[in-house]
């Protein structure tokens, strides 16, 4: 059970010896990517809550939601269009199910064949509920997406539910294959940005194996649907006119960071580690008493750390490609090895 829990913290100590600069854009340059889970979190959130400068009203005589969502929902395929969230066929006869109508097809009070605001975080499932009298957590445009009305109204407040295929509801909702990453991370981002008042456990039915506070759904849909070239510049817009991003639209991987799960796609190239060659890079022998030698690797002190089933690291000595083990007590050892953003764990047993 040691060594289990010891290889999970381990991957910690992995990304703590990454490089995370070159890559990572300037939004992010106060956030220590080394840190632990939750601090990681609490980073982010404290990141995304004190650049939200600018607060948007729902509908006003000035700049208000509809006219934010004009540009950043903007269907670049076809002119003075906006893509339609959970929608995904524009042709049948049906107005429902559209995915793009044209923008002048608002809705002003009526319904069929208009669209109009859609609360992927729903307004009741929060606690207290998202509010849009006043601009606030209710009218914050990274939760806002533009949808069928009838579609929308379908939707309701329904939690997300897990499926496949386009969206439908069945006692919960399913948003459909095309949606399912967006709505993960527009869940994540109102987490992060209203934390004890947008809980990810109100909204997603299912497991919560990877973390206690964040169903399994959302974190296997970060990693399903990956960010599309809208949801980029979607961030892009709404950052524009609020001051705040969304992180895990900029990079997905972030999610993976915090509450475990699948490996999402690593937009900075820099936070996830790739496996060395386990068939040219390795170790031997597994089972020694005083040395063990490394193969196919530049090795330098500096690369290479060994730990104990606690997670201690330990001191040893390197000569050329041997290690000399023979003071190292009997029990199981981990050896990691990184080279650059590569990085390879091995284990040995001393006897």
């Amino acid at each position: 059970m040691k060594t289990k829990v010891f290889i999970t913290l381990f991957w910690t100590f992995v990304f703590g010896t990454v490089s995370t600069e070159a890559q990572i854009p300037d939004y992010y340059s106060s956030v220590d990517f080394t840190q632990d889970s939750n601090a990681l979190k609490d980073n982010l959130s404290t990141l995304i809550i004190n650049t939200h400068t600018t607060l948007i009203p729902y509908t006003s005589e000035s700049t208000d939601t509809w006219d934010v969502i004009h540009l950043s929902d903007l269907d670049v395929s076809i002119p003075n269009n906006v893509i339609l969230f959970y929608g995904y066929d524009d042709s049948d006869n049906d107005s429902f199910n559209d995915r793009t109508r044209a923008i002048a097809y608002q809705s002003s009070g009526l319904c069929i064949g208009y669209w109009n605001r859609e609360h992927v975080f729903a307004k009741s499932l929060a606690n207290p509920s998202l509010e849009t009298d006043f601009p606030g957590p209710g009218t914050d445009v990274h939760n806002l997406r533009a949808a069928d009305c009838q579609m929308n109204s379908t939707r309701n407040n329904n939690y997300f539910r897990d499926g496949s295929g386009n969206s439908f509801l069945d006692g919960d909702f399913y948003p459909g294959d095309e949606f399912k990453g967006d709505v993960a991370r527009i869940i994540m981002y109102m987490y992060l940005r209203y934390p004890t008042q947008c809980e990810p456990i109100n909204i997603g039915v299912g497991d919560r194996t990877y973390a206690s506070d964040m169903p399994n759904i959302f974190l296997e849909w970060n990693e399903e649907d990956p960010v599309s070239e809208f949801e980029r510049n979607r961030n892009d817009v709404i950052f524009s006119f609020q001051g705040n991003r969304n992180p895990f639209i900029d990079n997905p991987y972030l999610a993976t960071l915090i509450w475990n799960g699948p490996n999402a796609e690593d937009s900075w190239g820099v936070l996830s580690t790739t496996d060395l060659d386990f068939q040219t890079e390795f170790i031997h022998p597994t089972i020694a008493q005083n040395y063990i030698y490394l193969e196919g690797l530049k090795l330098s002190k500096d690369t290479i750390k060994i730990y104990n089933q606690l997670g201690q690291a330990l001191q040893f000595h390197l000569e050329g490609n041997r290690i000399n083990i023979s003071s190292f007590s009997d029990g199981m050892y981990f050896i990691q090895i990184n080279e650059q953003y590569k990085s390879k764990l091995f284990k040995f047993l001393v006897y």
